[in-house]
């Protein structure tokens, strides 16, 4: 394998001599290895790109560079370091930005920025603080990008397009569970006008379309060795969609005290002090820009993400288990489950969010 690698580097105008090719990381979607080059050369990140999730990856790379490009220009019009605080994409030799084996599979090659930290989760507010700033950051600087982007995720957090996968799981329902979840269904049919009434203001421009990340884990921001945001990273899934998707897929992320997946729904909360931080230092970067309208409605998005999710987990479970990947017969149901619980803590603790958004865009 690392033979084949090392000639799939090859493909890449990289600078100095390929020593070896390890993988790097889990790569949950796409599969991920880092390129160690010999002597004082760059380092690159090779990555393999699920052809399954995003489609077209040409459309997808060119989304990449755009951002990239555009992001590398207000650097540098700050004085900043455009190699450390931004992606390079390498092309391949033929100038691509992707290469294409004899397989169809597709690969693409970027900068590995070295003495960076990244952290896999948000567990004190000063760290939920920082990963606000840097996706508020991101945000700020795409702002003024007025180029279009190829939705390569169609429905991506779309509502209205997944009532109407749900409708249709229903209306089928192909392995007779149905029945024995009727509450959890009552769950999702309790708020679907008012989701739905969000999205409209989305799909009317009420809530303007901006570039959005889609993807804010902590995981996607690199911290210098000092502990300040230095770029985010993991740019498949940017798209034109309301910048809210990204705070409320973060919320959802740093504020949970349980797992995804916990058993133990006494677990499962929103932690409101994690909120107030990532909000604050989100806020702190983005409120310049955000209009009123996206303001109230900020808070909102967590709880529409949250919600979207235990639709989806539910939604599969019904269906059969065809989407998520499981471990036991139950593992969407408890998913669900666990997801919902998040949601009611959310809404429990909705007016102290909104209060929050309040105070810090004042």
């Amino acid at each position: 394998m690392s033979i084949e690698l090392t000639a799939i580097a090859r493909n890449f105008r990289l600078e100095g001599q390929v020593e070896e090719v390890k993988p790097l990381g889990e790569g949950f979607i796409n599969d991920t290895f880092i390129i160690k080059t010999v002597g004082d050369s760059p380092n690159y990140i090779l990555q393999r790109k699920n052809k399954n999730i995003f489609s077209p990856i040409p459309a997808m790379m060119d989304n990449i560079q755009k951002v990239c490009l555009h992001i590398k220009k207000k650097v540098e019009q700050a004085g900043g370091d455009p190699l450390r605080e931004a992606m390079t994409i390498i092309p391949a030799n033929d100038g691509k930005l992707y290469f294409l084996d004899e397989e169809d599979e597709y690969w693409a090659v970027c900068l590995f920025i070295n003495d960076t930290i990244a952290y896999d989760a948000a567990e004190t507010p000063e760290l939920a603080y920082a990963g606000g700033k840097g996706i508020g950051k991101f945000q700020s600087l795409v702002a003024d990008l007025n180029e279009p982007l190829v939705n390569i995720l169609p429905g991506f957090h779309d509502i209205r397009y997944r009532f109407k996968q749900w409708d249709a799981v229903l209306s089928k329902d192909p392995v007779g569970r149905k029945a024995q979840v009727a509450e959890e269904i009552a769950w999702i049919e309790d708020r679907k006008e008012e989701m739905l009434n969000f999205w409209k203001m989305v799909e009317d421009g009420i809530i303007p379309t901006r570039i959005s990340h889609n993807d804010t884990k902590i995981n996607n921001i690199l911290f210098d060795k000092k502990g300040d945001v230095l770029c985010v990273i993991d740019l498949d899934t940017v798209l034109s969609s309301t910048v809210l998707n990204d705070f409320g897929d973060a919320m959802r992320f740093y504020t949970n005290t349980g797992l995804e997946d916990d058993e133990n729904l006494d677990n499962v909360s929103m932690n409101l002090e994690i909120y107030k931080a990532f909000a604050k230092g989100y806020l702190e970067e983005a409120g310049s820009f955000l209009t009123e309208k996206e303001l109230e409605y900020l808070a909102f998005s967590a709880k529409y993400i949250t919600y979207e999710q235990v639709l989806r987990f539910l939604m599969d479970y019904i269906d059969g288990d065809n989407y998520y990947k499981t471990k036991s017969p139950e593992h969407n149901l408890i998913r669900t489950r666990a997801q919902y619980k998040l949601l009611q803590s959310m809404e429990e603790q909705y007016g102290q969010m909104q209060q929050a958004i309040t105070e810090f865009a004042g």
